[in-house]
């Protein structure tokens, strides 16, 4: 069974920054492509980015480029999201979420219908 875990999320200003994290367990061998999203009260989910997790090719959207940043570290299977500059639209549940079915690149990552394992989510608060 594959599980996703989030955590980092918290409390900050705005113009600061936090890094979450999304640790993998289970099939890992199975991840095609790894993928934050986040949902803001009364809002839909909506996507953040995305790496392939055999080459490492990322994708974001584009009101995070330049602010927000993946990396992985492969041996813990763990997805990381520094996210810099951070304003209170950015206020949200970052989830973690996992494909295993798909190989998907670029556009194709930010559908969420692609991803079949999501985590439980991290709250993200930054105020003004």
């Amino acid at each position: 069974q594959v599980q996703l875990v989030e955590s980092g999320g918290g409390l900050v200003q705005a113009g600061g920054s936090l890094r979450l994290s999304c640790a993998a367990s289970g099939r890992t061998s199975s991840y095609y492509s790894l993928a934050w999203f986040r949902q803001a009260p009364g809002k839909e989910r909506e996507f953040v980015a995305a790496v392939r997790w055999p080459d490492g090719s990322t994708y974001y959207r584009d009101s995070v480029k330049g602010r927000f940043t993946l990396s992985r570290d492969r041996a813990k299977n763990t997805l990381y999201l520094q996210m810099n500059s951070l304003k209170p639209e950015d206020t949200a549940v970052y989830y973690c979420a996992g494909d295993t079915r798909y190989s998907c690149s670029g556009p194709g990552c930010s559908r969420a219908s692609i991803y079949d394992y999501w985590g439980q989510g991290t709250q993200v608060t930054v105020s003004s």
